[in-house]
């Protein structure tokens, strides 16, 4: 995968995002149930696209919210819809060349884990950017199959097969405490606590 591939796939589908989004209010409430998600938290999401997990962080009380997406597009139109909220910034970058001054409560990678070519470096980064205790998940409001499904077409270019939720936690192993490995038709998740 080349990176000015992804970043052209994902401008180009910037405009319809919104609406072409298929979320599940119940699935997103049990991922951030899962991972411990608390009023008062830091939250950075990772390719957080058009800011679609914004408004949960928001609604569950946290404190500062930073999103970051290689896509400009993404994050131009993520901006502007929380342009007036002062506990949301957005970045245009990659999170792993991205210089970080602070520290994260959590870390979410919701539904953007294939599009990134080298997971064991993302995991890698992803623990270092975490406070003591601090918590990782990346998850998909789908199933494993239909990611993979979904991915096969426009964007095969742009992505990799989403790894066994097992293999993830392996990635996992060396920086977290593994909390939850879920993996069936309706989602998948694999969080964890920094050591």
């Amino acid at each position: 995968m080349d990176k000015k591939d992804i970043i052209a796939f994902f401008d180009s589908l910037a405009p319809t995002w919104d609406a072409d989004m298929v979320k599940s209010d119940e699935i997103i409430g049990k991922i951030l149930n899962n991972v411990g998600f608390k009023a008062g938290q830091s939250v950075l999401d990772v390719a957080c696209g058009t800011g679609v997990m914004f408004d949960y962080y928001l609604k569950g009380g946290a404190e500062r919210i930073v999103g970051i997406d290689i896509s400009p597009k993404m994050c131009e139109i993520a901006g502007e819809k929380y342009r007036q909220n002062p506990k949301v910034s957005v970045l245009c970058g990659d999170v792993c060349d991205f210089g970080f001054c602070d520290k994260f409560d959590l870390i979410v990678v919701y539904n953007a884990f294939p599009h990134f070519k080298d997971p064991q470096g993302l995991i890698k980064a992803l623990a270092k950017l975490l406070k003591p205790d601090g918590r990782l998940t990346v998850a998909h409001g789908e199933s494993r199959e239909k990611i993979d499904s979904r991915h096969k077409g426009k964007a095969s270019k742009v992505s990799v097969g989403l790894i066994k939720a097992e293999e993830l936690s392996t990635l996992f192993e060396p920086y977290f405490e593994i909390e939850t490995v879920i993996s069936n038709d309706t989602m998948y998740q694999v969080s964890g606590k920094l050591k």
